[in-house]
């Protein structure tokens, strides 16, 4: 079995320089999306705070919904989402490609 080398020159997308993440919207590899209910929300941030892909919109303290053009759909949100009285604000759905 031969090792293939991986360098620069044939590997994409990659980011080689801090803070260009934000050029490459990765939300297209998604198969499951989050759906925000608000009358669960607490405010509390932590799907905010877990997020890897700093995809939750945050306005004046209130979770105001998701940035779909970076969103991989890890689900990570809901997992963390306490929301109120045992039903939480953020649940995934299968999401319907286009």
């Amino acid at each position: 079995m031969k090792t293939k080398i991986i360098d620069r020159s044939n590997c994409r997308p990659v980011i080689t320089q801090a803070g260009n993440s934000v050029a490459l919207k990765t939300g297209s590899w998604r198969s499951l999306e989050p759906v925000l209910l608000k009358e669960n929300c607490t405010n509390c941030l932590l799907c905010w705070l877990y997020c890897p892909d700093m995809s939750v919109i945050v306005r004046d303290g209130k979770v105001e919904g998701f940035d779909m053009d970076y969103c991989k759909g890890c689900g990570i949100c809901a997992l963390e989402c306490p929301g109120k009285k045992g039903q939480k604000a953020i649940r995934m759905r299968k999401e319907e490609k286009e």
